[in-house]
């Protein structure tokens, strides 16, 4: 059965394992493990509790079976406005439904949590166009830069 909910302590390490392997999927060629690693060290997913639980933000995993084969999250940046993190779903699992599902219950999330928008950046549109495609599905729209990251795209949401 596929199911979302909050990622489980033993899940951190498949859940950086998605971000890796989807990560090196996007940059073929470009990127090898060695450096993606030296690019992103994954401190939020190890320390998801403190990072995302503890700060009010959280942490989903799209698990089938005891296999986490996707991931997504919402950072805290400030009282009204948080960030939509870590969307990443293996291949198998593109284009079913699960990222809007998961996109949805991030948004009650913040919503709730008393957000009034969500932002989030894009490393690029050219390697990353199914995922912009639903990002302006779910009313993303285009904004200035909002980070120091070495994302092309800035997009931001009203919840």
């Amino acid at each position: 059965m596929v199911e979302i909910r909050p990622i489980q302590q033993h899940e951190i390490e498949q859940a950086k394992q998605i971000v890796v392997g989807v990560s090196l999927e996007i940059w073929q060629g470009v990127l090898t493990e060695a450096d993606f690693l030296r690019f992103d060290s994954m401190s939020d997913i190890e320390n998801v509790q403190s990072h995302y639980f503890d700060n009010c933000g959280i942490f989903l995993v799209l698990v089938d079976g005891e296999q986490v084969v996707g991931t997504g999250a919402i950072r805290r940046l400030d009282d009204e406005i948080c960030e939509l993190k870590r969307m990443w779903f293996l291949k198998d699992y593109r284009g079913q439904g699960f990222g809007w599902k998961m996109a949805q219950m991030l948004f009650d999330f913040a919503q709730q949590a008393g957000y009034r928008k969500v932002r989030l950046d894009l490393a690029d549109e050219k390697r990353q166009p199914q995922a912009l495609k639903l990002y302006r599905k779910l009313g993303f729209y285009s904004i200035e830069r909002y980070n120091d990251s070495s994302c092309t795209v800035f997009m931001e949401k009203v919840v």
